[in-house]
């Protein structure tokens, strides 16, 4: 009787598993990004850092930066980055709202990519 009750509970257990948090954790998701989304930067030059819940590919991770007036400056990834970030440095920003556009592939082989809008004072 106890196993009957255990194998009807199955489908419903596996259904719960599915819908569990940890399903979507193939994706790299930002955890912190500076600058902030939203935020508002003074310094320059400025350090690009973005930390992702999972290890992600550096080699075929991308940034570019979308200026105010519309033109658009690709970033050079930094090679000692740790595993799970990918850090740039962006020079003579002028003062505006700016977009960080980002793509990169997690070591599962799944691309996630984003925008950060932000402003330069």
């Amino acid at each position: 009787m106890l196993s009957v009750i255990r194998f009807r509970q199955l489908p419903i257990l596996a259904a719960l598993l599915l819908a569990a948090p940890g399903a979507a954790s193939a994706h790299a998701i930002i955890v912190s990004s500076q600058p902030a989304a939203g935020g508002t930067i003074e310094k320059q030059p400025t350090l690009i850092r973005l930390r992702f819940n999972s290890r992600i590919d550096h080699a075929r991770s991308r940034l570019k930066l979308r200026a105010p007036d519309g033109a658009e400056q690709a970033l050079t990834p930094a090679a000692d980055a740790p595993a799970d970030e990918i850090d740039a440095e962006a020079k003579a920003l002028s003062p505006g709202a700016w977009h960080l556009q980002w793509q990169v592939l997690s070591v599962d082989g799944h691309i996630t990519r984003g925008d950060i809008p932000f402003t330069v004072r």
